[in-house]
């Protein structure tokens, strides 16, 4: 979970500026892989998101959206961050953009929404619904990463840049890349839009119909 630790060290040195210093030789604690390990089951995994207070995001969130869905689903789908009416609900996608996701998978994939899991790179709303920080999105990833090997998806659709850039380090733009298949360690992944994004801009929902039809070919 280097990743965590690392945020956690930025976090850190920001307080440290913050305070007005510019060089310091105060000792940051040491990377201790058992420290941060988190729990293999997905229900203990949810509690300790429920209590987590890692990052700025736990004093302005009503809710922990973890996710949502099949525990075993065959497709994993990755968002930005919760907004306000998931913040409300304690779960991901159920605002405007929740209801285009759900037309999309139930009328191109042709399965009920439970059949796929949903998740968030972040599973706290960040104020006025803003981009993440990288501070706040690799605080939170190892949660997503134990979701991913607890589910172990065949696919896995990152809705949106936010979403495909923190989960595999790539800062592609989501145009060059949407619709492509993507290898992340041993999965697969389709970037496509962000329901939001085709909420602002219609004209694009032709292009996320031809990236579901291609995660429709692979589905078994």
């Amino acid at each position: 979970m280097k990743n965590l630790h690392n945020a956690l060290l930025l976090k850190q040195l920001y307080q440290l500026k913050h305070l007005g210093y510019r060089y310091t030789d105060i000792s940051i604690s040491k990377y201790e892989e058992s420290k941060l390990q988190l729990p293999p089951s997905m229900d203990a995994l949810k509690k300790q998101a429920d209590n987590c207070h890692l990052c700025e995001l736990s004093k302005s969130r009503y809710s922990v959206v973890f996710g949502s869905g099949d525990e075993d689903a065959q497709i994993l789908f990755i968002g930005e961050a919760p907004g306000v009416a998931e913040d409300d609900a304690g779960l991901p996608f159920v605002g405007r953009s929740g209801e285009l996701l759900t037309k999309m998978i139930e009328r191109v994939l042709n399965i009920p929404r439970d059949r796929v899991y949903i998740t968030n790179i972040v599973k706290c709303r960040p104020p006025n619904n803003r981009t993440p920080s990288a501070v706040e999105a690799h605080t939170c990833l190892p949660y997503l990463l134990s979701q991913i090997e607890s589910i172990k998806p065949e696919i896995i659709v990152t809705l949106g840049a936010t979403a495909y850039h923190y989960l595999t380090g790539d800062d592609s733009k989501i145009s060059d890349i949407r619709g492509s298949l993507q290898k992340w360690k041993s999965y697969t992944i389709i970037p496509t839009f962000h329901p939001s994004y085709l909420l602002r801009n219609p004209s694009a929902k032709s292009k996320a119909f031809i990236d579901m039809k291609l995660i429709k070919s692979l589905m078994q």
